[in-house]
């Protein structure tokens, strides 16, 4: 549901070249000159959709996930990689909104779903993103924190609502998108911005819903092909793209994933699913068990892209924005 997010300022949208990206001697990357400003809410009604789908901002995000996509195909979460000073400060703030999970415990209310404590969790976080960022970011890009910011605010679910869904995901996503087209992460990084960054942003993910019991925002329930993340099996399966034993038949079978999910983020997506839910897997997760017969991996890395664009990022409108920002 990205519809729902700010769109990028313009400066973000740029073309890697004028965002200053990394060039080939390896040497330290140079930042063009950045008109950085608070991103704003662009999409409000429907009729909206076709000038997200026509924009800088939707082209650079989606140009974003298919690189990505490329770079992971084949390729193990333990595989080698090298590990920039950003992607080391993402990992510590990420650790920091983990130990504040820790410091939040729920509160004991009556009702199931939603803990209250989340609320205060996110308060925190509200307060400190500026402060997060900037750490994260080089001296001379200090400016760009409070644009960037509301990414991160909006990336790990509503306060309102204390709900969470693929909205907030691809929030994450424009997020480490920003990072990229501003130079504070480069071309080097994009092994680490997976299988380190987003994979920890995963588990912070899964240790939000279960502490404080969020429910799922936007889901479609059997119909959806999960009820909070999307972009961890399209990157799975191309991880999986042309591996030797393992097929999308596989992915059904508990043993099989106990066996490989450390090394796969779409088995470990799937391990997370069954932790979860009871019940028949072709009943409570009915997408998936129709995805595990399509044959080949490239098909349904293929597949989970058109998929991805038709129904998370072009979607119906929800008029609640996510967030607080």
């Amino acid at each position: 549901m990205l519809s729902n997010l700010p769109l990028p300022s313009t400066n973000m949208a740029e073309t890697e070249q004028q965002a200053g990206a990394s060039s080939e001697d390896d040497g330290p990357a140079v930042h063009a000159s950045f008109n950085f400003q608070l991103p704003k809410k662009e999409i409000s009604m429907v009729t909206d959709m076709g000038k997200w789908k026509r924009s800088q901002a939707y082209a650079a995000y989606m140009g974003f996930i298919l690189s990505l996509n490329e770079a992971v195909k084949g390729k193990k979460l333990t595989c080698e990689y090298p590990c920039s000073e950003t992607v080391n400060k993402l990992l510590l703030l990420l650790g920091t909104l983990d130990r504040w999970i820790d410091e939040t415990p729920p509160m004991d209310q009556p009702s199931r779903f939603g803990n209250k404590a989340y609320r205060t969790w996110y308060a925190k976080l509200d307060q400190e993103a500026d402060t997060l960022v900037s750490a994260v970011l080089p001296s001379d890009l200090s400016a760009a924190a409070p644009e960037i910011a509301v990414y991160l605010k909006e990336a790990v679910g509503n306060s309102t609502r204390i709900d969470y869904g693929t909205g907030h995901e691809a929030a994450f996503a424009a997020f480490l998108c920003c990072l990229c087209k501003v130079g504070a992460l480069r071309m080097e990084d994009q092994l680490a911005i997976i299988f380190k960054v987003f994979d920890r942003y995963l588990q912070l993910m899964r240790k939000l819903q279960k502490t404080y019991r969020m429910e799922p925002a936007g889901s479609q329930g059997v119909w959806g092909l999960d009820d909070f993340q999307f972009l961890p099996f399209i990157w799975g399966s191309s991880q999986l793209i042309d591996h030797p034993t393992l097929e999308p038949r596989h992915f059904v079978e508990e043993k099989m994933v106990n066996e490989h999910h450390q090394d796969y983020m779409f088995l470990e997506c799937i391990k997370f699913i069954n932790e979860m839910k009871t019940g028949p897997f072709a009943e409570h997760s009915n997408q998936l068990w129709n995805i595990s017969a399509v044959p080949t991996w490239a098909k349904v890395n293929q597949g989970l892209i058109r998929m991805y664009k038709a129904e998370d990022l072009c979607e119906s409108m929800d008029p609640k924005p996510t967030g607080q920002a």
